[in-house]
């Protein structure tokens, strides 16, 4: 018998957890770069962290999106 065939449950868990980790690592990279930019120009704080925030939005929408994505298509 082979390692697929006992495999029970449903495989769409381990790509919800798979569509998580690219907005993960996006939101990072954007908090880190606006840490790095208020590090080098503390007077634009304000202004980077609302972009910041703008960023973030977008990235987790793209993890809602891939969540929503098999509920649409019928997986």
């Amino acid at each position: 018998m082979s390692v697929l065939a006992q495999v029970s449950g449903n495989i769409a868990t381990v790509g919800y957890g798979l569509a998580a980790i690219g907005p993960a690592i996006g939101v990072g990279i954007v908090v880190g770069k606006t840490i790095e930019g208020v590090a080098r120009q503390p007077e634009l704080a304000g202004r980077l962290q609302v972009l910041m925030w703008i960023g973030i939005a977008f990235t987790e929408a793209l993890a809602f999106i891939a969540i929503a994505t098999p509920f649409i298509f019928g997986a």
